[in-house]
């Protein structure tokens, strides 16, 4: 679940294009005046660019500022036309892509420039590599550019979930800012005019920074779960910041990490969202996040219904913020229409992406299938959402009744009707093979709706997402650049604090939207995703695929107890199907059952401890109602799968044997209706008749049913035996 991390864009005013100034100062710096939100004069700037232009031709940098000049003239409409004019230059100055320093020294605004349409596109992959780029050369820029540079790269690192650089970067915006104010300083008594304003102006810059500084500090410990580190910042985020929106929605935030769900609601609506600036100016639609992240307070509440609800009140914002400032779907795709930094103001497919797994939750899989069929359009490389889609799919075709859809808690018998009466009365028992009738006939199985087959697929594109294996990425990046540059500050002793811990980290594999994956969080997935595919396989009567997966299961590292307890059982059904049975009995010992422990659970080392008086609601998953509740239901339900595998093999004593351990180790009134159907079919095959018509109108295995019948007292009723059908297998767990 996306805990909406990002919740305000803090200091997006860094991510404006640029003019140069290295050309003709005066004229130029008269150029950039006229241009500035003071000035807009942007007619008188274009006549004065063409004049120079006609002393210069071949300055392409006079002919990018004229293509900036154009573009804030027609209201930054136009993103598409000036990414062409800016890609054209770079390949105008540059024809081979082996360059040296100086040159991007030289070029650097042209590449910045690249790097800010990038960003609005949402191609946040190419912008922070020009990041990178400019960062191996900061020492030559300019302090006020440099700072733009650096807090656009944070903006990208925290929108990737990279908190490490980020604070790696936050260090050395806090060593410019000290040595621009040295540097300053030193020249205090011979200072001219122009000197002493420049100073006042970095000043200024210095402290407004700092407050943009305490706020992408608090995100990237919230995005890191480092709630001591973060409850330091936020401090200090509140002094400078006070109750505005962003600072509110950050605290909102950092309790929602500690668990402190209630708190966090509260400050979310303390928060002042009418005041602060629309989407035009920002980029956010803060109406918008203020609904998502109630929902996603309430997902982590348990609270379901009530998160459905805010999502959708959260996407109707949305469509009513696109609705104001055009159509931002296909604004996205022809970027023109609409201001640019608007263009990152739609989030219709990270909320469809909540809301999907909202529904999931509550038992509605065919419209949560559809919400998440319409985010796999955008976020198609996400392996964890192909999961959600199969389990709509699973869940959608459970073949039960409609309490067990929602569910509902529901009593499963084994008698469908009576017919006749007096002698010619007959007892039609129940079908159990409803599991393996639903099939998508007629139509391919590509074609997006909740069927198995589809299911099927879903998970064949998760599992080909998945790495092979993980390695260390041993390149040094701009976070071991940067912690070497922080030196022994206060900020950089709290980056050093905050990495070490999460220091050595393997590569992270991209989920967008939500979080990405660890090492450990991968495997984890990988399991559950053969686990799926080997229930999966078994519905679509796949036997050799689902012995495939499920052995496949059996042997990942660090499997957990509850999905080893399935793959025995997938593993079993698949082999009995097969006509192995020795090999299935070798996986239905219940010794192989450990541990039935199922769903996520919180971590309470990233919790703080003062949570006050409130009861803080668990954010793990609840156990579906068919799963085995502990270790001794989980063997009664191995033993009950092992007696049918014997019946298979015509050992009825060790199968009565396995039932009578099976039915005194659970209470009579949840025995599965599959192990009454044995118990049936061994007092028929024993010669009890009647004991096992007590058994069928009872709905319950007898104690006397497991006592042994001398043969003279046998009443062989062959027609009676013929009409009872041995349940093949009854290892159908669904896997949650």
């Amino acid at each position: 679940m996306k805990p909406s991390c990002k919740q305000l864009c803090f200091f997006r005013d860094c991510a404006t294009l640029v003019l140069t100034r290295d050309e003709v100062p005066s004229r130029l710096e008269v150029v950039v005046r006229r241009c500035s939100s003071q000035g807009g004069q942007y007619d008188e700037a274009l006549k004065h660019l063409e004049a120079l232009q006609e002393l210069n031709k071949d300055d392409y940098k006079i002919a990018m500022n004229k293509a900036v000049v154009k573009f804030y003239k027609t209201g930054q409409t136009t993103t598409s036309a000036l990414k062409q004019s800016l890609m054209a230059m770079k390949n105008q100055v540059h024809t081979s892509e082996d360059v040296d320093g100086l040159d991007d020294v030289e070029n650097s605004l042209l590449y910045y420039n690249q790097a800010i349409i990038h960003y609005h596109m949402r191609q946040f992959s190419e912008a922070i590599a020009i990041g990178e780029r400019l960062y191996q050369f900061l020492e030559p820029f300019e302090e006020k550019f440099a700072q733009a540079v650096c807090f656009l790269l944070v903006d990208l690192y925290l929108l990737t979930f990279q908190p490490e650089k980020a604070l790696h970067l936050l260090a050395v915006l806090d060593k410019l800012s000290v040595q621009g104010g040295s540097k300053n300083g030193k020249g205090e008594n011979n200072s001219s005019n122009k000197d002493w304003n420049q100073k006042a102006e970095f000043t200024a810059l210095v402290e407004t920074a700092k407050s943009k500084m305490h706020q992408y500090k608090v995100r990237a410990y919230i995005q890191m779960k480092s709630s001591k580190a973060c409850k330091r910042e936020i401090k200090s985020v509140m002094n400078t910041a006070g109750n505005s929106t962003p600072s509110l929605f950050l605290k909102s935030n950092f309790e929602y990490l500690r668990g402190n769900y209630r708190k966090a609601v509260k400050l979310l609506n303390s928060s002042n969202i009418a005041e602060h600036p629309g989407p035009i100016k920002t980029g956010e639609c803060v109406r918008c996040m203020f609904w998502n992240n109630l929902g996603c307070i309430h997902f982590a509440m348990g609270k379901h219904n009530l998160g459905v609800f805010y999502f959708k009140k959260a996407l109707q914002e949305n469509d009513h913020t696109c609705a104001k400032l055009g159509d931002c779907s296909n604004a996205v795709k022809k970027f023109s229409g609409i201001p640019m930094c608007a263009l990152l103001a739609n989030k219709r497919y990270e909320l469809l992406y909540n809301c999907g797994i909202q529904l999931l939750h509550i038992g509605r899989p065919l419209a949560a299938f559809e919400c998440l069929m319409e985010a796999v359009q955008v976020y198609h490389s996400n392996p964890r959402l192909w999961l959600r889609l199969a389990e709509c799919c699973v869940s959608a075709n459970k073949g039960g009744s409609e309490q067990e859809n929602k569910g509902l808690p529901c009593k499963k018998g084994i008698l469908q009707s009576v017919v006749g009466q007096g002698y010619h009365r007959k007892i039609i028992l129940a079908s159990q093979s409803t599991q393996n009738t639903i099939h998508s006939e007629g139509q391919s199985a590509a074609i997006p709706v909740a069927s198995m087959e589809f299911a099927a697929i879903c998970l064949r594109n998760a599992l080909l997402l998945l790495p092979e294996h993980q390695q260390q990425d041993g390149k040094t990046d701009t976070c071991s650049k940067a912690g070497s540059q922080s030196g022994s500050t206060e900020t950089g002793s709290d980056v050093s604090d905050a990495c070490s811990a999460k220091g050595q980290e393997d590569k992270f594999l991209s989920a967008a939207p939500s979080s990405p994956l660890r090492k450990q969080e991968v495997e984890n997935l990988r399991c559950s995703i053969l686990a799926c595919s080997a229930f999966v396989a078994l519905a679509l009567g796949d036997n050799l695929m689902a012995l495939n997966h499920a052995e496949k299961l059996l042997h990942q590292p660090r499997l957990s107890g509850s999905l080893k307890f399935l793959g025995h059982l997938y593993a079993a059904e698949a082999l009995i199907s097969l006509d192995r049975i020795s090999d299935a009995i070798a996986h239905l010992n219940p010794e192989n059952v450990s541990d039935v422990l199922v769903g996520v659970s919180t971590n309470e080392q990233d919790q703080g401890s003062d949570k006050g008086d409130e009861t803080v609601e668990s954010s793990g998953k609840q156990t579906p109602m068919c799963y085995p509740s502990s270790v001794t239901s989980a063997r009664t339900m191995m033993l009950f799968n092992l007696g049918n595998a014997y019946c298979l093999r015509s050992e009825y004593d060790k199968a009565r044997k396995c039932l009578h351990q099976a039915a005194s180790m659970v209470n009579t009134k949840d025995t599965p209706p599959e192990a009454i159907l044995l118990g049936v079919y061994l007092e028929l095959q024993n010669g009890n008749t009647q004991l096992a018509l007590q058994i069928i109108k009872r709905n319950q295995l007898l104690p006397l049913s497991f006592q042994r019948v001398s043969p003279d007292s046998r009443k062989k009723q062959v027609q009676a035996f013929q009409s009872i059908q041995l349940p093949s297998s009854f290892t159908q767990v669904q896997r949650k």
